[in-house]
């Protein structure tokens, strides 16, 4: 068993490392998160240098690399500043992941190179204001139409919606279906398209550069062409996704908690109080160990989901376990982190209430913890 990265893997941490260092500046960081704006030369920028393409095939202008490199991506910009690195690895791979596999060839040719170079920006649009995460019932509505397809309906909780500009919706094409989920179907759509509208939420707890909203869908007609794969196979492609953008949440987690860490630990060095450093407090030093071990497991199951992926072993059990995991040591890190620091950790100049914020999504997005469990239950009964 190996658990050392391959020369090409640590090069690309170094450089995303150098990367983030030098861009997510804190003040930077501070503002996009205030103003709740995504930060779109960041994203050009990170694009141009290929770390937001890390799996798009080099054909379509990706790095042709896999999910744990990916992940170390992912990872590093989280360990850096939680909004920024959420709203750069979250989202914009999903429709390329969904087209790779199930596109046309003319789907593919057409919106995952702009996607890769960064000229666009894409939403997956799944989630319903009455379902969250029980994606096998669909209100959204798709009706044929000659040879184009009207859908109506609502979508809640979308990220990227109010600046995407290429949009997969997931919606019911066969009403009468049993189970539901066996008659839902993918399609893409291109914002200006008429009968697709947005609106933004605000006011969200953490992840504030990483935009979400709202879409309302009214008599918008979808020409034939525009159906991803096969008809009514559209729950079965959304699950598939999942099982690889859990594992990106749950290297978004590691790299929050791993930040988190870092920045309790160089306080607690240089912090003193009753005439030593307060890392020499055995009820501090003991938060630090604790958290490194636990952000050090949390990784190893990370980077074991992402290689049995890379491998073609995909692993709903190891994702679920991954992403769970990782996501509660993400919320119990960046919470005694800012113990440590005291009342300075409520201050948002010192950033750490912003990882806390940020570090509560990585248990909800992407399927709740709850969901996570359920799953590895369901595989447990299968092998125990």
């Amino acid at each position: 068993m190996q658990f050392e990265f391959k020369e090409e893997q640590k090069e690309i941490k170094r450089a995303i490392k150098e990367f983030c260092e030098k861009e997510f500046t804190p003040e930077a960081a501070l503002g996009f998160d205030q103003r709740e704006e995504f930060p779109t030369q960041l994203y050009k920028r990170a694009a141009k240098l290929g770390f937001t393409g890390m799996r798009i095939p080099e054909e379509y202008g990706g790095q042709s690399l896999g999910l744990v490199e990916d992940c170390i991506v992912v990872e590093e910009m989280c360990r850096q500043d939680p909004g920024i690195g959420a709203a750069l690895s979250l989202g914009n791979l999903m429709v390329p992941d969904i087209l790779l596999k199930h596109g046309s060839d003319t789907q593919r040719e057409k919106y995952i190179p702009p996607l890769a170079r960064g000229e666009a920006i894409c939403s997956a649009a799944f989630t319903e204001p009455e379902h969250g995460s029980d994606i096998t019932r669909m209100d959204t509505t798709a009706k044929k139409k000659g040879s184009d397809w009207i859908i109506n309906g609502a979508k809640e909780f979308i990220t990227n919606a109010p600046i995407a500009d290429i949009f997969i919706l997931l919606c019911q094409t066969d009403p009468d279906a049993q189970p539901s989920h066996r008659g839902q179907s993918l399609f893409l759509t291109e914002r200006g398209a008429s009968g697709i509208e947005t609106t933004p939420l605000h006011g969200k707890m953490g992840i504030r550069p990483c935009v979400t909203g709202s879409i309302a869908l009214s008599d918008l007609i979808i020409p034939d062409q525009n159906l991803v794969g096969d008809l009514n196979r559209g729950f079965y492609y959304a699950l598939e996704l999942f099982d690889g953008t859990r594992i990106t949440v749950a290297a978004q987690a590691v790299g929050m908690a791993q930040g988190a860490l870092e920045r309790a630990f160089q306080y607690a060095k240089n912090r003193k109080q009753f005439g030593t450093s307060i890392i020499n407090f055995q009820g501090v030093s003991f938060k630090l160990a604790e958290m490194a071990m636990k952000i050090e497991a949390a990784r190893l199951l990370t980077y074991k989901a992402a290689w049995l992926y890379d491998q073609g072993k995909v692993s709903p059990m190891a994702t679920s376990m991954a992403k769970a995991y990782a996501g509660r040591v993400a919320v119990e890190s960046t919470d005694e982190a800012m113990q440590v620091l005291g009342g300075y950790g409520y201050l948002a100049d010192y950033h750490l209430e912003r990882f806390h914020r940020c570090a509560k999504i990585t248990e909800i997005y992407e399927g709740t913890t709850e969901m996570q469990k359920l799953t590895i239950l369901n595989y447990l009964r299968k092998i125990m």
